[in-house]
């Protein structure tokens, strides 16, 4: 059996969905381990979060249970099974994501707990139509989200994701700061406004206050009523847009890839942190179909 860990936001946790769900399409038994949100184990995270894979309608998954777990991993809080690991670290099957961007083995374990991130487009490119299928968001009871949806739908819309707030603080910034800078979003916008005629740009940021002081005029709309919880909203927003300019964040990476619409721009940057060594060839054969600023 194949367990994978989910852990992270919302994102992140789509992306080991997603992995989960790649195991189940290759036939082989899968489950997730949801440990990660129970309350002691979040009174240890710098940031609570909450398994808001849960905020979707009706998706399907299962659960491991507390003695699987241990099969593959032993007790994580016993002395003995800490000790063990040191000794003997090939008795348990426990497959930490290293700094590869792509780890295409993971995909021949048959018995194993998984634990990383899997933001790489390759690990799940062939069953993202079939995500976007299971992957479905509750209504909005927000008026003017339902409103907004519907008329990206039908305008030239670009979605643009500016992620400052916490990669602006000293634990982040060393790892996810300098990458998006000014100088990104204007190559991207500029690349769009190329290639969609009256391309609007409706701007998502957890700092509203500098998009609308950096991007005025009549091209540039910036969604600001989705706070809290319902910040949720704004990646259902982002997908409903025709294109997309991504942030170094997996939650607008989601937002492009739920997007349905065939004729779709998808742009991020080269760079997703600053402590991996990213090869433009290897990029572009592990992320088709995105432009890679």
């Amino acid at each position: 059996m194949i367990i994978v860990k989910v852990m992270g936001g919302l994102g992140n946790q789509l992306q080991q969905y997603a992995v989960y769900r790649r195991f189940a399409a290759l036939g082989t038994p899968a489950c997730l381990d949801l440990s990660w949100f129970e309350e002691k184990e979040q009174e240890k995270q710098l940031q609570a979060r909450e398994l808001e894979l849960n905020y979707f309608v009706g998706l399907p998954y299962e659960t491991c249970s507390r003695e699987e777990k241990e099969r593959l991993i032993g007790r994580e809080h016993s002395l003995k099974d800490r000790a063990l690991r040191r000794v003997f670290p090939n008795r348990y099957a426990w497959f930490r994501e290293d700094g590869r961007m792509y780890l295409p083995e993971i995909y021949g374990l048959r018995d194993a707990y998984l634990e990383g991130y899997w933001a790489c487009e390759k690990y799940y490119a062939d069953i993202l139509e079939d995500l976007r299928r299971l992957i479905v968001f509750p209504e909005p009871a927000d008026a003017r989200n339902r409103e907004l949806a519907a008329r990206l739908r039908e305008e030239p819309s670009v979605s643009m994701h500016i992620r400052r707030g916490d990669y602006l603080n000293e634990a982040n910034a060393g790892l996810f700061g300098g990458i998006c800078t000014d100088e990104y979003y204007e190559t991207a916008v500029q690349y769009c406004r190329e290639r969609v005629p009256g391309a609007h740009f409706y701007l998502f940021s957890d700092d509203p206050e500098y998009a609308k002081e950096n991007y005025r005029g009549r091209e540039f709309t910036v969604v600001d009523h989705n706070t809290g919880k319902n910040s949720f909203f704004d990646m259902y927003l982002m997908s409903r847009c025709r294109h997309n300019i991504c942030a170094n964040s997996t939650f607008s990476f989601w937002g492009a890839r739920l997007n349905a619409n065939r004729d779709k721009l998808m742009l991020r940057p080269l760079k997703h942190r600053n402590n991996q060594r990213y090869d433009r060839e290897l990029m572009e054969e592990l992320w088709k179909g995105w432009v890679l600023l």
